[in-house]
């Protein structure tokens, strides 16, 4: 495995605990170049010093919901790489009160929200960054259990997160005649800024810490070396699958 020199575009950063975070530190511990995109300026003043932490070589806003500002990032991406070898898409999002409600109560509203910023925002990275993308480049979304099996209180993410499974296999297909492959990795519940609106977390992790075939919750750590593998060319020959970093828990019937 040689990522040094690769350049890694990274979606979803918001602070030091996001998942998007280890993996950023891990990659430049291989000594990738990263750069960063946050959602919104509510975000930077989080973003800021993890961007100079891992020395990212820019950090950009782009709001993923609409398709000319995610134009405008890879125009000034191009300025200063002159290619991407690795995407790294941690985004999702549900309108807060859409979660940890009866299901049948999710609103139209919610329900395309949550497919807009979760699902169709990866479609629409990888389709703009078509142009910049080295030949064998390979792209990472993150996603949950909650799309196979019902996670109480996930809701809506945990369709959608089903929808983003879905989608890398058909990007998958679609982008293999070009050398790109494009994998997930679901991991176990880990405090982040998002799982935080999910209440019933602190139960789950005690739970897989007494049934987990690790009887232990995963790290940030566990799911950024997952991720080397899944962006390098260790695996080379996978595209289209998930990866469960999870300590075992999906495996199990309670």
């Amino acid at each position: 495995m040689n990522l040094a020199g690769k350049n890694v575009l990274i979606y979803g950063i918001a602070n030091s605990h996001s998942i998007a975070y280890g993996i950023a530190k891990e990659l430049q511990n291989q000594g990738c170049n990263i750069g960063l995109s946050y959602a919104s300026q509510a975000l930077i003043k989080r973003v800021l010093p993890i961007a100079e932490e891992v020395g990212a070589k820019f950090c950009l806003e782009c709001d993923v919901s609409k398709d000319y500002e995610i134009r405008e990032l890879y125009s000034q991406i191009a300025k200063q790489w002159d290619k991407i070898d690795i995407i790294v898409h941690s985004i999702a999002y549900a309108p807060k009160d859409e979660l940890n409600l009866d299901f049948h109560n999710t609103s139209r509203h919610g329900f395309i929200v949550a497919m807009d910023i979760s699902v169709y925002s990866l479609i629409a990275v990888v389709r703009e960054a078509m142009p910049y993308l080295s030949p064998d480049a390979s792209i990472l979304t993150l996603t949950y259990y909650g799309s196979q099996k019902v996670a109480p209180n996930y809701g809506v993410m945990g369709v959608a997160k089903a929808a983003l499974e879905s989608a890398v296999r058909y990007l998958a297909y679609s982008l293999g005649e070009h050398g790109i492959r494009i994998n997930a990795l679901s991991a176990g519940p880990i405090r982040t800024l998002s799982s935080s609106a999910v209440s019933g977390l602190s139960q789950l992790q005690k739970r897989i810490e007494k049934t987990a075939p690790l009887a232990r919750n995963i790290t940030l750590e566990d799911i950024a070396k997952s991720a080397v593998y899944l962006v390098s060319d260790l695996s080379s020959g996978v595209t289209g699958e998930t990866l469960y970093v999870d300590a075992g828990i999906n495996i199990m019937a309670y």
